[in-house]
């Protein structure tokens, strides 16, 4: 029997809100990226996951500052290294009434793994869950494959949608609001995909009641664009004030700045899917290469360095990014202080690529995408201007977040500029999602879109992420963390700073994980 015992207090959980305000007030935010769908289960992308948590809720949380918390589950207790118990918390409604009872939470976990056409699934965060039981309405017990200590924040990913509204609903009943039947704090009103998105507060919320009678959700994915709304006051608070922005914004004496390190990294995948000649990648004379370039490590070794990091933090980033070789902040659960920033250094870069038999170079597509990160397209574009000083003259190709999502999942591309946000709070969530091969069956390697591959490396993150003592555990995922960055299965550029942007008096409490939240938003 494992000793490993976690028990919370039944605490609500709530960010900080308006104190002391009788009347009902209404709230705008300006979100920085679009919410593709408003189905929690299907695509596993920050922007979704936020705005799903104003709906929906799962068994556990994570604090601003990355902590876990409880949530529809009160308690939770590790019965052995393979079996849990989380106990429920009592009296919770859903939206139309109905009881929250463990069965909507078996509907929850079947379902999320199984959404049709999903671009990036949830299945990792089920992946060793091999049985979901209710002794009771408000227990669970739950059963795995192998120990696995991150159980509690892995659920923490799936939102819980009811059963009754749920089944054979498909993932348009969900955007419709026919389906979106959830416990959250707010309830839906209106879904435009791309432009807004409208809630109104649940006035039987089982937490501490919200102070926003309603809040609209504008996507407003241009930076410019953002700033403007937020002075002219057109919104309240906006996500990610464009960097070039905030010494401006900070001289305004009605506008307040709230930023916290974040735990995303902006880094570049390359393709490992195809041997032979890859698309988007040809030599000078625009010929289709006969084997794929980026298999090579001296390959990927020569892209690496060719990269200025400090460039892309201090220019481009304007400093609200830090330049990085990992993917994970210092102080994170699975940073390895051995893995430093790569050196900037293009005359070694030049003869790693002679040395793998391209003195001469090639050509490349560097897709990216162009309205999800802060000045994601940018970034793509100093890339592109840094590798051409190698020999690897470089096409950038940036695309809306959806369009790109859709494509970067049938693998489509070969050389993709994306980003990971380790909600979890620790370097596993990456190599369990990207870094481990990709298997349907066993839902690991969900988001490895490239299909990078290495069954050593594999065996090595399974055996890290089932360790269920933390002190072992940690040293054998930042072990794990330095192979993958030997091996270049991506290649870390900058770990960005999270900001908002608020109208006084209003107020925000800023996130590791960079949601923009309305429970987040109060007023002194």
């Amino acid at each position: 029997m494992n000793a490993f015992h976690f028990r919370a207090a039944a605490l609500l959980f709530a960010a900080p809100l308006l104190a002391g305000t009788a009347r009902a007030e209404n709230l705008t935010i300006g979100l920085s990226a679009p919410v593709t769908s408003i189905d929690p289960h299907f695509a596993n992308a920050a922007p979704n996951s936020a705005f799903a948590r104003h709906i929906f809720d799962p068994l556990t949380v994570r604090a601003p500052d990355g902590r876990p918390m409880p949530n529809l589950a009160t308690e939770w207790t590790a019965l052995s290294d393979t079996q849990w118990e989380f106990k429920l918390r009592p009296g919770v409604k859903w939206h139309d009434g109905q009881d929250f009872t463990a069965a909507d939470v078996i509907f929850s976990y079947e379902r999320a793994p199984k959404v049709p056409n999903s671009p990036a699934s949830f299945s990792t965060s089920l992946r060793t869950v091999t049985k979901v039981e209710a002794p009771d309405p408000l227990t669970l017990h739950i059963t795995t494959s192998a120990p696995t200590p991150n159980l509690p924040i892995d659920l923490g990913a799936i939102a819980i949608v009811s059963r009754h509204a749920g089944e054979n609903a498909t993932t348009a009943d969900y955007n419709s609001g026919k389906a979106a039947i959830g416990t959250g704090p707010y309830r839906l009103l209106s879904y435009s995909s791309g432009s807004s998105i409208e809630v109104a507060r649940n006035e039987q919320y089982w937490g501490e009641k919200q102070s926003w009678e309603r809040v609209n959700f504008r996507i407003i994915p241009n930076p410019g664009a953002r700033t403007a709304a937020l002075l002219s006051g057109d919104v309240d608070l906006i996500a990610a004030p464009p960097a070039t922005d905030l010494p401006r914004l900070r001289g305004e004496a009605s506008i307040r700045i709230f930023e916290r390190q974040g735990s995303r990294a902006l880094f570049l995948s390359p393709d490992f899917s195809r041997t032979g000649s890859a698309p988007f990648i040809t030599d000078n004379d625009g010929r289709p290469l006969p084997k794929n370039p980026l298999l090579d490590l001296r390959v990927r070794q020569a892209l690496s360095i060719a990269i200025n990091r400090q460039g892309l933090a201090e220019r481009v980033q304007q400093g609200m990014a830090e330049p990085t070789g990992q993917w994970m902040p210092p102080g994170a659960f699975g940073y390895n202080k051995d893995v430093g920033v790569p050196a900037y250094d293009v005359a070694k870069a030049r003869a790693l690529l002679a040395e793998a038999g391209y003195p001469q170079g090639f050509r490349i597509t560097l897709h990216a995408s162009n309205d999800r990160y802060p000045a994601d397209a940018q970034t793509a574009q100093a890339v592109a201007q840094m590798w051409s000083r190698i020999g690897v003259g470089t096409t950038v190709e940036a695309l809306p977040f959806a369009t790109y999502l859709t494509r970067l999942a049938k693998q489509e591309y070969s050389m993709v500029q994306n980003s990971w946000g380790s909600t979890t709070g620790e370097a596993g969530s990456v190599l369990l999602n990207i870094v481990h091969s990709f298997d349907a069956a066993k839902r690991l390697g969900a988001s490895n879109d490239t299909r990078f591959s290495n069954p050593e490396l594999d065996a090595r993150i399974a055996e890290a992420l089932s360790t269920m003592e933390p002190a072992e555990r940690e040293k054998l995922v930042a072990a794990a963390v330095a192979e993958s960055v030997r091996e270049l299965a991506l290649i870390p550029m900058v770990m960005f700073k999270n900001a908002w942007a608020a109208r006084r008096p209003l107020t925000y409490e800023p996130r590791m994980d960079e949601w923009t939240l309305a429970m987040g938003v109060g007023r002194p």
